[in-house]
C-alpha cells in the first residue's frame, strides 16, 4: 500500500521558516514528477513546487525565491523548505507523487499525502 507521510507543519510568525518533509512507503520515488500543493480555506488546491523526473524544478510565482523543493532519493523523501513566510502562505500543504503531463495540476498525480497545516501569523 502506497503512503506518503508528511511531517507536522506548524505555526510561525511572518518572516519565519519551516521545512516540510514527505516520506514515501510502499513506493519508490521514480522519474515521475512529484511536488507540493496547498489549499487555503475556501479556495482550490494549487501547486507550490514541482520536481520533474529529470530533476528540474518549477515554482509558483508567489513562492519563487522563498521556497525550495528537494528530494532524497536514497530515503524516498521529499522536502519543502519555506523561508520568509507570509500570512498568505497559511494553508493546508499536501505532497503528491507519480505525476505526469504538465505536473502542475492536482489531477495529474496518483498519490497524495494526508496534508499538514501551516499557519503564519502577522
Amino acid at each position: 500500500q502506497v503512503q506518503l507521510a508528511e511531517s507536522v507543519g506548524g505555526s510561525v510568525q511572518a518572516g519565519g521558516s519551516l521545512r516540510l518533509s514527505c516520506a514515501a512507503s510502499g513506493y519508490r520515488y521514480s522519474r515521475y514528477c512529484k511536488g507540493w500543493f496547498l489549499q487555503a480555506p475556501g479556495k482550490e488546491r494549487e501547486e507550490v513546487a514541482v520536481i520533474f523526473g529529470g530533476g528540474s524544478t518549477y515554482y509558483a510565482d508567489f513562492v519563487k525565491g522563498r521556497f525550495t523543493i528537494s528530494q532524497d532519493n536514497a530515503n524516498d523523501t521529499m522536502y519543502l523548505q519555506m523561508n520568509s513566510l507570509k500570512p498568505e502562505d497559511t494553508a493546508m500543504y499536501y505532497c503528491a507523487a507519480e505525476g505526469s503531463g504538465t505536473c502542475i495540476f492536482d489531477n495529474e498525480y496518483n498519490y497524495w499525502g494526508q496534508g499538514t497545516q501551516v499557519t503564519v501569523s502577522s
